[in-house]
């Protein structure tokens, strides 16, 4: 019987334990993680560089991007005209 109160009462000192520590502990972990997630973003930014950058002479074209031009139909179906019925 003693032993069952002592795995008991280990088993809930701990939980509460625990949940005291992450508790306190909780704020710095989302600064960290947090600040993780920003670097990671801003990281993605740094590698690019803006279009506007390299040197071209006044009146040159260039296109960097051909857009899509694909004919679709817009035809959706027929209209039917329903008439109530009293």
């Amino acid at each position: 019987m003693i032993t069952l109160f002592k795995t008991i009462s280990i088993i809930l000192l701990v939980y509460y334990g625990l949940k005291i520590i992450l508790k306190l502990a909780a704020p710095f972990i989302m600064k960290y993680f947090s600040k993780k997630l920003a670097a990671r973003f801003g990281a993605g930014f740094s590698d690019k560089t803006p279009p506007n950058t390299s040197q071209k002479k006044e009146g040159e074209i260039s296109i960097d991007k051909v857009p899509n031009t694909k004919k679709t139909s817009k035809t959706v179906g027929q209209y039917i005209d329903f008439e109530e019925i009293e």
